[in-house]
């Protein structure tokens, strides 16, 4: 781990393009030694990532527009400036529902989410042909992707 500070521009980190969200990592696990990261999301209408689970903690923070969030089968819609902590083992899913496309920081810790953003990014590139690819690219990273409902 780096024992120097980290100044980034959000227009210098390039982005991943993952499932229609576009992630940037402003602080990835190994500037911390895992023990946490940093994403922002841009998260357009009606895009998000289904019901899943992790082992580890995350949090959200919206800065732009609306998120509405499934936590167990609920569901909340977050705004600018509003916070969520979501404990590791809980299910939950996420998905844009403002007619502008809204961001959002995203806090994991430990750090485990990166790894899982750039192998989408790299290999699901048409869809739907490869959505089938997501859920196993989830497993190899901890990331545990519920069955869609019949």
């Amino acid at each position: 781990m780096s024992k120097q500070a980290t100044v980034k521009k959000r227009g210098e980190v390039t982005p991943l393009q993952v499932l229609g969200s576009e992630i940037r990592f402003l602080c990835e696990g190994e500037r911390t030694n895992h023990v946490w990261s940093l994403m922002e999301c841009a998260v357009p209408r009606d895009v998000g990532p289904p019901p899943h689970h992790h082992a580890w903690d995350e949090a959200y923070y919206v800065i732009e527009g609306q998120v509405k969030f499934t936590l167990e089968g609920r569901e909340l819609v977050l705004g600018p400036g509003e916070f969520m902590h979501i404990p590791g083992g809980v299910v939950h899913g996420f998905s844009g529902v403002s007619d502008t496309t809204a961001r959002l920081l995203i806090f994991d810790a430990p750090a485990h989410a990166e790894g899982f953003f750039v192998e989408t990014a790299r290999e699901v590139q048409a869809m739907p042909r490869d959505l089938p690819k997501v859920p196993v690219i989830g497993e190899r990273h901890g990331i545990h992707f519920l069955p869609p409902p019949h």
